[in-house]
């Protein structure tokens, strides 16, 4: 055992880089190294003979292995000392331009939007995520029945038992933000309510949060052709397109009656959406004249004003825009994929001097 102690630790010590020590380990306390054939033969021993030659081996296999960690230790200080070396880093020299971060494309489409509404004289409103239910659905005429309000579809906030508070979710939309607003600034009313809302839901076109706008407006003689006049210029300005041509078809939401989904002209030539051309259509949004329920509910004398509200999703817009072919992509932090699709977050974007760039 002196021997072999001797013979390892001093190949170990001349070892010159990594591979070569690990030849040396495989040799020396590899599966079919020598200490492992000598401990193999304790088997054949007396009693006695492996009380002396068992602890022996041991110790020589901690010796060794103790010298193989001690020897990696230094080659690899060796080698970033060499690499410290070698290199070097003229810092007098000028950097190269970068742009200050990337804008997501959700920040950006949220920003285009706001440009084009505010120029159709709508302001911005925001509201509370966690809101009661009486604003997520009894407010907007979303009955207790509703398949929206079932915990499969709703993220509810924990109560204790016995608390008798209303109970709060997270918004499965931006409605509540209509009705604080309509209770605080009344009528006539323009507005817009961007942000992020939640749904229990998850796949390629679906996404447990994601972000909405929904549009209100009230005065005494609104009407669909307003609606529909809006959403036209809305959709010319954001795909920066000259022309469009919508399509609305019948549909139900406890909110809004007359209710109608909004289909736009399209094509997808070679893969690729353009908008305001071709023979296919594609939905975009649902909207409505908004029911009298709904605007009692907000503190405002239905049969004197009347109005209109639509909802998009910002992230649909942007999937489409920006040619991005899967929702899930937006919420995954990579880096590289925010490289690819961001914008310069100087640039803000203008109906007169161009939205995206």
């Amino acid at each position: 055992m002196d021997d072999l102690k001797v013979k390892y630790l001093t190949q170990i010590a001349n070892a010159s880089d990594e591979a070569e020590l690990e030849a040396v380990r495989l040799a020396a306390v590899g599966k079919k190294g020598e200490v492992a054939l000598k401990m193999r033969e304790l088997g054949k021993m007396t009693p006695e003979q492996r009380q002396v030659a068992g602890p022996a081996l041991n110790a020589l296999k901690d010796e060794i292995n103790s010298a193989l960690l001690a020897k990696k230790a230094a080659l690899a200080d060796a080698a970033l000392d060499e690499r410290l070396r070698s290199e070097w880093l003229d810092v007098t020299l000028p950097t190269r331009p970068r742009g200050v971060g990337s804008l997501h494309p959700i920040s950006q489409a949220s920003e285009e939007l706001t440009a084009i509404f505010a120029e159709l004289g709508f302001s911005v409103q925001e509201g509370p995520r966690v809101d009661t239910d009486w604003y997520n659905f009894d407010a907007l005429n979303i009955p207790g029945h509703h398949p929206a309000r079932a915990e499969m579809d709703t993220f509810y906030m924990h109560r204790a038992e016995g608390d008798d508070r209303p109970p709060h979710v997270l918004r499965t939309h931006t409605s509540p933000v209509q009705i604080r607003s309509m209770e605080k600034m009344g009528a006539p009313l323009r507005i817009i309510c961007p942000g992020g809302v939640y749904r229990a839901d998850y796949d390629q076109t679906h996404t447990p949060m994601f972000h909405q706008v929904e549009g209100l407006a009230l005065d005494k003689n609104i009407s669909m052709a307003n609606l529909k006049w809006v959403l036209e210029e809305f959709v010319k300005a954001f795909f920066e397109v000259d022309d469009v041509e919508l399509r609305f078809r019948a549909s139900h939401f406890p909110f809004t009656e007359p209710s109608a989904e909004v289909d736009i002209r399209c094509s997808w030539e070679g893969g690729t959406l353009k908008i305001g051309e071709g023979d296919d259509w594609l939905e975009i949004l649902g909207s409505g004249m908004v029911h009298p329920k709904v605007i009692a509910a907000g503190g405002i004398d239905p049969d004197v004003y009347q109005g209109f509200a639509f909802g998009i999703g910002i992230d649909r817009l942007a999937m489409l825009k920006y040619g991005i072919p899967d929702l899930r992509a937006f919420f995954e932090s990579d880096l590289r994929w925010l490289r690819h699709y961001g914008f310069s977050c100087l640039d803000v974007p203008t109906l007169h001097g161009g939205l995206s760039r």
